[in-house]
């Protein structure tokens, strides 16, 4: 299955994207933003990948690869989550990672934009959102260019080793 978006496709995960995958897992810096505590083994990795053969009523989750055809070859650009998916109320979680060498280029911006139609189209969704630390200004602006809207703010929420910060909600109603 392909998604086509204007500059980006989305496509299911294959396990030739294992490389890929294991390295923004265990990015550190990648960690407080998904709420990873631990690094990821490739087995484990593997697993998930395997799972992602499911349906998204299956497993209430669906992950995604970004990829671009650059200088005519199919370049991995990053990877969009759909999480906590709920069909009862229409409506799941999207997050998203571009690497850091196509970052500010306008892939996070069609992946959203693919993945809302998709949202809309095939899994007939009512509204997506998100979640982010209300210092993390890229994503902000990221959601914010794609129509998403603050719709909470979670005081305090996110511990670091600076203290604690705040956590901003988003929302976008796609119907």
């Amino acid at each position: 299955m392909n998604i086509e978006g204007r500059i980006c496709r989305l496509r299911a995960l294959e396990p030739q994207d294992i490389d890929a995958v294991y390295n923004w897992e265990n990015d550190t810096t990648l960690w407080r933003e998904s709420g990873t505590m631990a690094p990821f083994s490739r087995h484990a990795l593997m697993r998930f990948i395997e799972e992602q053969q499911y349906d998204i009523y299956a497993t209430r989750q669906q992950r995604l690869i970004i990829e671009s055809s650059i200088e005519g070859e199919a370049v991995i650009v990053g990877a969009i989550d759909l999480f906590d998916f709920d069909p009862q109320n229409l409506r799941a979680g999207v997050g998203i990672v571009i690497s850091a060498d196509y970052r500010q280029q306008g892939y996070g911006h069609d992946a959203l934009e693919t993945i809302e139609r998709y949202a809309r189209q095939v899994l007939h969704l009512h509204q997506l959102w998100c979640s982010m630390a209300a210092r993390n200004e890229a994503s902000i602006n990221l959601f914010r260019g794609a129509g998403f809207v603050e719709c909470g703010r979670r005081r305090e929420w996110i511990l670091t080793p600076q203290g604690a910060e705040d956590e901003i909600l988003m929302q976008k109603i796609i119907e």
